[in-house]
């Protein structure tokens, strides 16, 4: 294998020779595409230490990450402009495949500030290629130094992936997603935007993309909150739908839906006998409405959700937490509350069993009243809130939701943003979301929808 033992620093820099010719003929020039990968011919690349004998013992501490994925300006999702951003962005990464894309990171070892490795130089000028790096940096400097760890911050944002500086095996994946595969990808996104624009317009909405975990509430074609959201987990997927807000309900019961109980909530009773009175579920004969049976009457193993219900009594334990957004439709999903507000710090956060979780719902409620009689002033919610008694608003003026699967789209300065494709919907593996060990442990799966 070649080292820097072997190799030589003056051999390594005369190599890099060749990657500069590269840099100088530029994006646009043909000399790129015309050899094919420009990188594959220098001597040395391909053949990384793995061993990390080089790496500086002097590493910097895991960065802390300062969650900042939230949409920052006013477009909605559903506009001319998003539109007109999606294309000039396809253009341009059209332009970057033809001209030969960006190089393949070899190799699987994690990348962080401090080291030094042979591959440093490909993260470089892969991040050039897309922006993270400006053009005007060196590539030929194979230390991990501080402005190359700002530069991959930047790229883990734009890929919704955990900020930390550091290229583990989440954002090596995502950096080797190829050109073409980036292409495909923005097209695929840029039909579901369309469709979605094509749509009789509203001047109220609430629209949720599903894949990047946020929400948006849009008023006379502006996006006036944006909140973050929890999903469905794989196999528990929040659907695509369109659907009606009509009502709000405060402090309300939870009936627990047939496939959460026999799935989710049977099995655990098995184990764990005194479940339903810690959390405060009744068991109900029949349907929602039927008498109350004793749940020590009842063997859990053979149980089934068809004749027994559970019931949930209001409050802080609720797993719909104090209020649900009722929008009824074929899935039975819906948006509320939750008791688990921690979870709204993880980047990636599909925990739920298909329903949306929404952070500071309130001030979504309060949004969606705000043309009700009596609730046009702030502070409405808030005084139901505090007077602790369930309450039911029905919306005179419904309100239309959309939940989308949007897993790549462009803002009007730019910036091209991708997700991982979570459900797997935009058929290709190497959309898909890779496993982060290091990110913070997902919720024991129970009642929360």
């Amino acid at each position: 294998m070649g080292s820097l033992n072997t190799f030589g620093r003056s051999g390594l820099r005369a190599s890099f020779a060749v990657l500069l010719i590269a840099v100088a003929v530029g994006l646009s020039g043909p000399a790129v595409a015309q050899d094919g990968n420009w990188y594959e011919g220098i001597t040395s690349f391909g053949s990384p230490d793995y061993t990390g004998k080089r790496a500086s013992l002097e590493r910097t501490p895991p960065r802390q990450e300062v969650l900042n994925d939230l949409r920052a300006n006013e477009v909605p999702y559903r506009s001319d402009e998003m539109l007109v951003a999606m294309e000039n962005a396809i253009e341009l990464y059209q332009r970057i495949a033809s001209n030969g894309g960006w190089p393949q990171i070899p190799g699987d070892r994690m990348l962080r500030a401090g080291d030094s490795d042979e591959r440093v130089p490909y993260l470089r000028r892969r991040l050039m290629v897309t922006g993270e790096l400006p053009k005007s940096s060196s590539y030929s400097d194979y230390t991990f130094d501080t402005g190359l760890e700002a530069a991959v911050v930047s790229y883990q944002e734009r890929n919704g992936l955990r900020a930390t500086g550091r290229v583990d095996k989440p954002t090596l994946a995502a950096l080797n997603i190829t050109a073409d595969q980036r292409v495909a990808q923005l097209k695929l996104n840029h039909g579901r935007l369309l469709e979605l624009v094509r749509s009789p317009p509203e001047e109220r909405y609430v629209l949720v993309n599903v894949p990047a975990f946020q929400l948006e509430a849009v008023d006379r074609y502006r996006t006036v909150l944006r909140h973050r959201v929890i999903v469905g987990r794989p196999g528990r997927d929040t659907p695509s739908l369109k659907a009606t807000i009509r009502a709000v309900n405060f402090f309300p019961y939870w009936r627990v839906p047939d496939s959460v109980a026999q799935l989710d909530v049977f099995p655990r009773l098995v184990k764990e006998p005194d479940y339903l009175q810690k959390e405060r579920i009744r068991v109900i004969s029949g349907d929602f409405n039927g008498p109350e049976l004793d749940p020590s009457s009842i063997d859990w193993s053979q149980a089934r959700a068809s004749v027994v219900k559970l019931k949930q009594d209001p409050g802080p334990q609720n797993a719909l937490g104090l209020v649900r957004i009722d929008m009824q439709n074929e899935h039975g999903v819906y948006m509320h509350d939750t008791p688990m507000k921690p979870l709204f710090q993880q980047r990636a956060r599909a925990f739920s069993a298909g329903c949306v979780r929404v952070q500071d719902v309130f001030q979504l409620v309060e949004w969606l009243a705000s043309l009700e009689p009596g609730w046009g002033q702030p502070g409405q919610v808030q005084s139901v809130l505090d007077q602790g008694q369930a309450l039911d608003i029905q919306l005179t003026r419904p309100v239309p939701v959309y939940f989308a699967y949007i897993t790549a789209w462009a803002e009007p300065d730019g910036r091209v943003e991708f997700r991982p494709d979570i459900y797997g919907r935009d058929g290709n593996t190497a959309m898909a979301e890779v496993l982060d060990p290091d990110a913070p442990p997902p919720p024991s799966q129970g009642l929360a929808p």
